[in-house]
């Protein structure tokens, strides 16, 4: 509609058009807010938002499900899987028996991706771990024990688990005190200006390691890291958000964070790829600034046209979101840096009593 109005209605007319409209709309949404039905007529006539989720959704729905049938190098239904039998294992009195529901889905998805050869080392790694460690902690029933049997006629022989949980006095123990991790918190800040100088992949690579470390919702890590490390392409990519005007031009390199939708069959983890990008990118650019880079997160609305146009410019699938974009470079040692002055603990904290 707004469109329309623009190309065929001269600009003092449209302004009053468009006004018209917006005060139409802050009376509509009154009524729209009072219930959920309403909500969704509103969605559905007076505002097409939420057009392109909806449609993302159920291609994710659709993909997860067709991923199934053709493993990969990664599999979203096993890795979840895996790390639920963990949390079955790490509990505190452990059941004698637990993941009755889950245990043949979960062997019949690792027999079907060892069979196809596609599993990555490391998961394929894990999974076996995992479902060996299970197989000797849990009970026998009929249905553990016909997924025993397909597992055992599967797995690697003779391996030595390594990839199974352990014990908080067994884990990695860091020299890096709180003044530390203040500091390098304090000295990570959102850098827009950058020196004319390659960064390298292998530091890229480094600070996505540390990446990967961060929680995620059953350990599915629904998100990829696509890399533009040349400058030209780097400004282009730069360019489609929003906010950028006036210093993407220097962009040595542009990283644009996607959440993959396809890893959930339910409307109900729609969010999550928000979620656990966005944890494993803090962790990225604290790891870049240990590396000497400097790094500034991209604000990236959900608006139509920039969709389109990192769709287009990243070859993404509908089920594919960006969440955010990140410029990474050696700071411009003379470039400014806002101040941006942060909320205290006590401005954060809501006490509640239940």
């Amino acid at each position: 509609m707004r469109s329309l109005i623009k190309k065929i209605i001269n600009k003092s007319t449209r302004q009053k058009i468009l006004k018209g409209l917006e005060v139409l709309d802050g009376k509509l949404i009154h009524v729209a807010a009072k219930n959920g039905f309403l909500a969704s007529l509103y969605y559905t006539f007076a505002s097409n938002k939420f057009y392109r989720e909806h449609l993302s959704v159920l291609k994710g729905r659709i993909s997860y499900w067709e991923k199934l049938k053709a493993p990969q190098e990664s599999s979203t239904m096993l890795r979840r899987n895996i790390h639920r039998l963990e949390k079955g294992i790490i509990m505190q009195p452990r059941r004698e028996v637990f993941a009755e529901a889950y245990i043949e889905e979960t062997v019949q998805t690792y027999r079907k991706c060892i069979t196809n050869d596609t599993l990555g080392r490391d998961e394929r790694q894990w999974a076996q771990d995992v479902l060996s460690k299970y197989f000797q902690l849990v009970s026998d029933t009929p249905t553990i024990s016909s997924a025993h049997s397909l597992f055992e006629s599967t797995k690697t022989k003779n391996h030595q688990p390594t990839s199974i949980p352990y014990s908080k006095l067994e884990a990695v123990s860091s020299d890096i005190n709180y003044d530390e991790l203040v500091a390098l918190c304090t000295q990570r800040r959102s850098v827009r200006w950058y020196q004319e100088k390659k960064v390298p992949m292998s530091l890229i690579k480094k600070a996505l390691s540390v990446a990967t470390q961060a929680p995620s919702a059953c350990n599915r890590q629904p998100f990829s890291f696509y890399v533009f490390n040349e400058p030209e392409d780097a400004q282009k990519i730069g360019k489609i958000p929003m906010g950028t005007v006036g210093f993407s031009h220097n962009f040595q390199c542009s990283i644009v964070v996607v959440g993959e939708l396809s890893a959930y069959p339910y409307e109900r983890d729609r969010h999550v790829i928000y979620i656990d990008a966005s944890l494993a990118a803090m962790q990225f650019m604290l790891a870049l600034e240990t590396l000497g880079l400097s790094s500034c997160v991209i604000n990236w609305p959900d608006v139509e046209y920039c969709e389109v146009a990192m769709t287009k410019a990243l070859k993404l699938n509908l089920e594919q979101r960006p969440v955010m974009v990140i410029s990474v470079g050696y700071a411009d040692q003379e470039g400014l840096i806002p101040f941006s002055q942060k909320k205290s603990p006590d401005q954060l904290i809501k006490e509640v009593k239940l």
